[in-house]
């Protein structure tokens, strides 16, 4: 088995999708939302379309596809996660002795000091009485980002079940944002980001990349554990920072057991550390509970990445490639406006299921002249790529109060405070205060008011038409490539179409003589 996984990662290794405020126990209101039926990885059949087709590399993608499936990477692959308010309830399939039992199991397996004891259980039994039809969806995710995991908690020596971290930091979910502004799998705040080069810009966040973001992360762990020489250590501190845990040591007398200092965390560090454990339990005795992950998800070893060569949009891919927008939005999470920019020295990246990126390649020269063509006809201006710097300084006007800055600028009250020093609210005009700013003022290109007028004009042609059916596995672009002198954007004209999604078979298209 380690030598299927060890071939695994090393061809998808060029996979380049490249503190912390935390799920709280007593606050998952949201939680309804976030594991939603909805937010599913399933992949529908795909279309066939009309693109060239390599069918030597097809066949062999298609075969080392099923040499994967049917390896034990495959089937060890079972996955599930925490998430609730603690519910102190008795149950049935989870008697205390059993529970002490695999407990003990647990912890000589790791180097993790898993220990028995009431509020634990709690925790345990709560996942397991409340959250249980979420965690087929967990499992699902889970297929896809853990091998990324352990591929890099292996590379720095970290232990593997560290991966349950991102279950409880984000509920896997990259795009996940903290009310203080943690982002990503691993919820890193602004600041902790740049310290690990996790850089923001108008069009990338590189907190929501997941791979880059992983990283970091271990990165990140492998120094506190280095502080710390503890594992369970470095976890609290992940969560409340290092500063916090040193603080408990001190008013616990010194002791480094984490049970031992834990009455001295802060509240929401006190329930972290449990619920990891919970979370590691649930996963490692998944099919003891019945748990299992819903089948036909899309796997780390189904996708690759390619490095493109000019700018692209999300619709751009959906229209030339047909992949649809949400399984481009779940691969590639960093992109915020569904947009991959072009930067000299900038390496961006475009995730795929894996026969839609043997497909671009094959197709890569006409994508772009379609992209060219379609960007030259663009009726709205598209943002300009903008770095966010370290800091800012922001000069006081007439008619300012730190609430209002703190907005424009997506921080807290509290944060500019603390980076001025102020004690108070109080300002002055023409005081210059510090500021690490996490929201965007977007710079737009605008095209002339000539093209401008030109776009909004937008007026249908008169005269004979064609009328063609639209069919299963058909784009916009395919179409415009049956007839002269015709556009994706004449066709969206002509038929009132506002989104690439609207597209469906059966439906009928005007077609215009030009």
């Amino acid at each position: 088995m380690n030598k299927v996984i060890y071939i695994t990662f090393l061809l998808i290794s060029s996979i380049g999708f490249s503190q912390t405020e935390t799920l709280k126990l007593e606050q998952i209101e949201d939680t309804k939302e976030m594991f939603s039926d909805v937010d599913s990885l399933f992949l529908d059949k795909p279309a066939s379309f009309s693109l060239k087709i390599d069918k030597d590399a097809a066949l062999i993608d298609s075969l080392w596809l099923t040499e994967l499936i049917r390896s034990p990477l495959y089937d060890t692959i079972q996955y599930v996660i925490k998430d609730d308010e603690i519910l102190i309830s008795e149950l049935e399939e989870l008697p205390t002795d059993l529970l002490k039992e695999r407990l003990k199991i647990l912890d000589s397996k790791t180097p993790f000091h898993i220990e028995y004891n009431k509020s634990l259980e709690q925790v345990i039994r709560t996942y397991l009485s409340r959250r249980k039809a979420t965690f087929s969806n967990l499992m699902e995710k889970a297929r896809y980002f853990f091998p990324m995991f352990e591929e890099q908690l292996d590379k720095y020596d970290i232990p593997l079940e560290m991966k349950y971290l991102a279950i409880v930091e984000s509920a896997l979910n990259p795009k996940a944002t903290s009310r203080v502004g943690a982002t990503g799998l691993w919820q890193f705040m602004y600041q902790t980001g740049k310290q690990f080069d996790l850089n923001v810009s108008s069009y990338v966040d590189e907190r929501s990349d997941p791979y880059r973001a992983t990283e970091a992360a271990c990165k990140y762990l492998e120094s506190l554990h280095e502080i710390f020489g503890d594992w369970d250590l470095a976890l609290a501190a992940y969560n409340s920072g290092p500063g916090n845990v040193n603080k408990a040591i001190r008013r616990s007398g010194g002791n480094k057991n984490y049970w031992n200092i834990r009455h001295n965390l802060p509240r929401e560090t006190a329930g972290y550390v449990p619920a990891f454990y919970a979370t590691l339990y649930i996963f490692e005795y998944a099919n003891e509970h019945n748990i299992k992950a819903r089948e036909s998800a899309i796997n780390y070893f189904e996708t690759d990445t390619v490095q493109i060569k000019r700018q692209l949009t999300f619709e751009q891919i959906y229209e030339t490639l047909n992949v649809d927008i949400e399984v481009l939005q779940f691969l590639n999470p960093q992109y915020k406006l569904d947009i991959i920019p072009y930067i000299k020295g900038k390496n961006y990246t475009l995730t795929l299921p894996l026969k839609d990126a043997g497909n671009f390649i094959s197709n890569e020269q006409q994508i772009y002249a379609f992209a060219n063509v379609e960007e030259s006809k663009r009726e709205k201006p598209i943002p300009e790529y903008v770095e966010m710097n370290d800091r800012i300084t922001y000069k006081v006007k007439n008619g300012d109060y730190l609430g209002k800055i703190a907005d424009k600028y997506g921080v807290s009250v509290a944060k500019i405070k603390q980076w001025n020093n102020m004690r108070s609210t109080n300002l002055r005009i023409g005081q210059r205060i510090t500021i690490y700013p996490r929201k965007l003022n977007v710079v737009t290109i605008s095209k002339t008011s000539n093209q401008a007028k030109k776009a909004s004009e937008n007026v249908i042609p008169k005269g004979k038409f064609n009328t063609y059916t639209v069919k299963s596995g058909d784009s916009l672009w395919l179409i415009a490539q049956k007839y002269a002198n015709v556009s994706v954007q004449d066709i969206k004209d002509w038929n009132n179409i506002w989104s690439v999604k609207s597209l469906q078979a059966g439906i009928k298209l005007k077609i215009f003589n030009k």
